[in-house]
């Protein structure tokens, strides 16, 4: 059974830091790419960042670039996202995703959320003072 497991997320003051992890289970995810996303009470699922399978290149919404860093660490099956400088609109279910690498990873699409075959099933980022 394929699974992606997120966890990491909490309750943060903004300004502070949160690393996610999204863990496979029954596949590799250094043959998939790799995307997260969120979505805050009220508001559509966004795309935040992905990762490559390939090259690991990596791409970032605007509300994230220079604040976010995707990652992956394949002896641990794992990719993360490391959250900086934390703001209360960034309060959401964070979810990834993943999307096998015999597809395009297309800088102008990986962040539509119909990319992807296979979910997590969330972890809840708070951030407030």
């Amino acid at each position: 059974q394929l699974q992606l497991v997120e966890s990491g997320g909490g309750l943060v003051q903004p300004g502070g830091s949160l690393r996610l992890s999204c863990a496979g289970s029954g596949f590799t995810l250094d043959s998939h790419h790799i995307g997260w996303f969120r979505q805050a009470p009220g508001k559509e699922r966004e795309g935040v960042s992905a990762i490559s399978s390939s090259d690991d290149s990596t791409v970032y919404a605007d509300s994230v670039k220079g604040r976010f860093t995707i990652s992956r660490d394949n002896a641990k099956n794992t990719v993360y996202l490391q959250m900086n400088s934390l703001t209360p609109e960034d309060t959401a279910v964070y979810y990834c995703a993943a999307r096998s690498r015999y597809w395009d990873f297309t800088i102008a699409t990986i962040l539509h959320d119909n990319q992807y075959d296979y979910w997590g099933q969330g972890t809840q980022v708070t951030v407030s003072s």
